[in-house]
């Protein structure tokens, strides 16, 4: 396992980062069709750390808590508090009430404390926005975090999809008064999603933020052939939502995949993986909820994909309208999230 610095902070992180919203109750939240109990998660956190994955990711909105919860029983199994980095992250609502969501100083150190305590944690590694807030000044929710930080229930914060022109103003705030500025944008990256690099990913790389991209292999479709389907595949309706667009060139993109794959002696997911190491991506969010899925992110580092290869997979693409960033639909869920 490799492992880098997460933008030009100090902290390392390894290549891979475990995404755990698969792990949870699967009698909370919006995914029981395909979410992983406790039992069921073990093995799968088991192999990530065996594998040199010290890196977990997580969401209070996940499985309505209980992600937090499950991972917060299971890492201390098989690692030591401070050889692992943790990450979690707060903005949907918990409860239909006001305050229970959103960017708030008030929501933010409520959220913190509901976090920590579903983790049975001190603190966590890096707390990330999960969208932007157009309902709270940037300024009160930037301190906020500083705070936080300050208050060493944070090590570090991070961000999540949101436009461009937003991530540099909350920067540009931080900056201005000397609070803790976000190491990392976790957005919507992959080969069938690439409308970040018009202007995220630049920006990312010229402020030396790192990039940790949530859905890599879109939600499974870049892991199989095209009329392949999974129960994920067909119960997530968010899925559902972020891959709608340009259906024909998405296929040759799977299909080019697929071909690559072949004559590599390699798995469609170590293809999808390896693009995003040759375009500088610091860590992918993978999923693993099935045998081969952590061993194959595994094997991506050591694909190197030619220029040649890179140029037949990119070479389908049609742009696409903007998904993934906080819509109406999405500031709009509404969660039960135990207060504690």
């Amino acid at each position: 396992m490799d492992y880098v610095n997460l933008g030009r902070s100090g902290l390392k992180v390894s290549r891979l980062c475990l995404g755990c919203m698969s792990y949870g109750d699967t009698t909370r939240g919006w995914h029981g069709d395909w979410v992983l109990g406790e039992d069921d998660s073990r093995p799968f956190i088991r192999e990530a750390l065996e594998s040199g994955i010290n890196f977990f990711d997580t969401a209070n909105m996940y499985s309505q808590g209980s992600s937090e919860e499950v991972i917060g029983r299971l890492l201390p199994e098989f690692a030591k508090r401070d050889e692992i980095v943790v990450a979690t992250k707060v903005y949907f609502p918990w409860r239909q009430a006001p305050n229970t969501g959103g960017l708030s100083r008030k929501s933010l150190m409520q959220a913190i404390d509901a976090s920590l305590t579903r983790l049975n944690m001190n603190y966590v590694d890096l707390y990330q926005i999960h969208r932007w807030d157009d309902e709270t000044p940037i300024e009160e929710t930037m301190e906020a975090l500083h705070d936080i930080v300050k208050a060493g229930k944070a090590r570090y914060i991070g961000a999540s999809s949101m436009w461009a022109w937003q991530f540099a103003k909350a920067q540009e705030v931080a900056r201005t008064n000397g609070w803790t500025r976000f190491i990392s944008m976790q957005n919507h990256v992959n080969l069938l999603y690439r409308e970040e690099e018009r202007e995220m990913l630049p920006l990312c790389a010229d402020q030396g933020v790192g990039v940790i991209p949530w859905s890599p292999l879109a939600r499974g479709r870049l892991a199989r052939g095209w009329d392949e389907t999974t129960v994920r595949s067909e119960t997530d309706g968010i899925a559902k939502l972020l891959y709608r667009q340009q259906e024909e060139a998405d296929r040759a993109i799977v299909d080019a995949v697929g071909a690559i794959a072949t004559e590599r002696g390699v798995s469609r997911a170590t293809v999808g993986l390896a693009w995003h190491f040759a375009k500088g991506i610091t860590a992918p969010i993978i999923g693993a909820t099935k045998p081969g899925h952590i061993a194959a992110a595994v094997a991506a580092m050591d694909l190197a994909l030619t220029d040649s290869e890179v140029a037949r997979l990119e070479e389908p693409y049609v742009p696409k309208s903007p998904a993934g960033i906080a819509t109406p639909l999405q500031r709009n869920w509404t969660l039960s999230v135990p207060a504690s």
